[in-house]
């Protein structure tokens, strides 16, 4: 690469800038960027869009069939809140508003049930992998495939793109948002800055960390920066001279090429920037503004600048008051450090072990002879700050944050991948049963440890799989039981479920279950305290139910609070005995409520159940 091509920015593509597809396949000596004939990128593309469809399929069958989880019941039971009531505003602790937003339209044209609350991000995942797309003019072929293939199949990435949480959202728009500006440095359009804006702009409304999906952007351009200029230094040039004059001479030459003139071009360049900008605030004050003063707005200008303001900064200064101050972070390092390289072991062996082969075969030009490829060291500076970064960042020790280590480095990942396809082709094509069989070993190996791993956390709610599911997950035989409270709810007529409030016998300050005024469930601010919290995931199906929920007052003596027992009582384990000395006739079905050993009991009157139709 020439000192010219150098400072340009990110080295350019085998690809013309008119977009035009390169006439060989393989990797051009001299710049390593990957070329393709048309069949080639006919197969490639063909690969991608198989790869994507098998991951939709994946996500979405039984999709309802996992019981929800306490974040997911937490975060419906608002959303539903907010499709009764028209009335959101942006809460920092529940992350960003794409999924209320978009859950509550949907809620508005089916019927809510699990699987249409996750189907967003079930939607999302699935078409996660066609990503792998853009990144063409820096990837092999096979490497494309590879990486289409990690982000399709890895079992975090399934099994969270199964989940009503916004962790897959913001790292599949990210990822996009990336690739639009890779696509666009490679192909010299600047209408790829406006996919580029509204996916960054979409990001930001799924979770805050999309910040931090920016700053380890950041981090890595300079660290390839820095790169460039040591290898300038390496050829006797000043740093001083590439950082104050090839630099600012290559983006003038781009910024030309936009225009007849380098006036035209630059107008061109900034009047892209100032679209791409009004329409990442637009994507993000969309959402973020509160309803229905949002809709007010259009009836009533004079309300406009308020909604703006709560939109955009308003949201901003939220988000700083509770996640920028560090409150949510105190906590120690090494037990989340842990925690996340565990889930990484169980759920992403595969990934950490081809990223391995991907940064040494690139790094060091095994394959090709030249240096390392900028995409590839950027994917795996991501990763690594990441690793260190997240167990920082969040607030509880949750699996789901690996799934911001294994999007980065699919990158370096998919080429470990491509290395040993390739050498398993070339192999074959000398004869060479050794080598041939030692590829093969590796990719059957790890082929049926991702199906594997895939069909064991499958809607799993099982405690032997607590590396990779988190540990406020009830168990699935939950749900039948929840079915039987909503046919007797639907039959019954004034307070249908009862919970049987008592102390935490560890913490006697902890009523559980008890909430003073079950009226307040009713208005659209949230619950205070966590005794509702407790009750999690529950009140997202009997909101659904539509059932008139009660508790006792935790000090009642068991005969004076179920002296008028509804026909559900629902109770845990530490105050069952009690609960069941009162309730005869009644059915009783223990559940694990938690993966740490935790139980709830749900007592049903067997005459209710009777007049439900329902078999006890």
């Amino acid at each position: 690469m020439s000192s010219d091509d150098a400072a340009s920015g990110p080295p350019s593509a085998s690809a013309a800038t008119d977009g035009s597809v390169a006439t060989r396949s393989g990797v051009d000596a001299a710049t390593r960027t990957p070329t393709r004939t048309t069949v080639d990128y006919r197969r490639t593309l063909l690969g991608v869009l198989a790869l994507s469809v098998l991951a939709l399929g994946m996500r979405l069958i039984a999709l309802g069939g996992r019981i929800f989880h306490w974040d997911e019941g937490r975060v419906g039971y608002w959303i539903l809140r907010y499709h009764d009531s028209g009335y959101h505003v942006y809460r920092p602790i529940v992350h960003g508003p794409f999924l209320p937003v978009v859950n509550d339209w949907l809620f508005a044209i089916a019927p809510v049930s699990d699987f249409l609350a996750r189907f967003p991000v079930a939607l999302i995942g699935g078409l996660f992998p066609l990503c792998a797309w853009l990144f063409r003019e820096r990837l092999s072929n096979v490497e494309v495939v590879a990486l289409a293939g990690v982000l399709a199949l890895n079992p975090l990435m399934v099994y969270y793109s199964r989940f009503m949480r916004n962790d897959v959202l913001v790292a599949a728009f990210s990822l996009f948002a990336l690739g639009f500006i890779v696509r666009g440095f490679d192909t010299g359009k600047l209408r790829y800055a406006f996919p580029a804006a509204a996916s960054l702009g979409l990001a930001f409304t799924t979770k805050e960390n999309a910040l931090v999906y920016v700053l380890c952007f950041l981090g890595a351009g300079a660290l390839l920066a820095d790169h460039r200029l040591l290898k300038a230094s390496a050829r006797g040039e000043s740093a001083r001279d590439v950082v104050f004059g090839q630099w600012p001479a290559a983006i003038r030459r781009r910024v030309r090429n936009h225009g007849t003139s380098a006036s035209q071009g630059w107008v061109r360049v900034f009047g892209t920037l100032v679209g791409a900008f009004a329409l990442f605030w637009a994507v993000f004050i969309f959402f973020y503004a509160p309803r229905p003063d949002l809709w007010q707005a259009f009836g009533d200008p004079t309300k406009l600048p308020s909604v703006l303001e709560a939109g955009s900064l308003g949201a901003v200064e939220k988000f700083l008051d509770t996640w920028a101050g560090g409150g949510h972070q105190d906590h120690a390092y090494l037990p989340y450090l842990h925690d996340l390289l565990e889930t990484l072991v169980y759920g992403a062996p595969a990934v950490l072990g081809f990223t391995l082969v991907g940064v040494l075969v690139d790094r060091y030009g095994f394959r090709t002879g030249g240096t390392y490829r900028e995409l590839v060291a950027f994917g795996t500076y991501w990763g690594l700050a990441s690793l260190a970064g997240y167990p920082i960042a969040t607030d509880i020790e949750a699996p789901w944050a690996a799934i911001h280590v294994v999007v980065p480095l699919a990158i370096p990942a998919a080429v470990g991948i491509a290395f040993i396809v390739e050498s398993a082709r070339d192999a074959l094509s000398t004869d060479d049963a050794v080598s041939v069989g030692l590829a093969a070993i590796v990719v059957l190996a790890s082929v049926g440890g991702v199906a594997v791993a895939n069909a064991e956390y499958f809607n799993s709610a099982s405690n032997e799989d607590r590396q990779v599911l988190q540990w406020a997950q009830p168990s699935n035989d939950l749900k039948p039981t929840m079915q039987k409270v909503e046919a007797v709810a639907q039959s019954h007529e004034g307070t249908d479920v009862l919970f049987f409030s008592r102390p935490d016998p560890n913490d006697s300050n902890r009523e559980v279950f008890y909430v003073q005024n079950e009226s307040e469930m009713q208005t659209p601010p949230p619950p205070g305290g966590t005794h509702w919290h407790d009750r999690l995931p529950l009140p997202w199906y009997l909101e659904k139910y539509d059932a008139n929920v009660s508790s006792t007052s935790p000090d009642a003596p068991p005969a004076e609070a179920l002296a008028d027992a509804p026909p559900v009582v629902i109770v845990r384990e530490f105050s069952r005995d009690e609960a069941e000395e009162q309730l005869d006739g009644y059915v009783a079905y223990e559940h694990d409520w938690r993966l740490r050993s935790e139980h709830v009991t749900v007592f049903i009157d067997k005459d209710a159940l009777d007049r439900a139709g329902v078999e006890a």
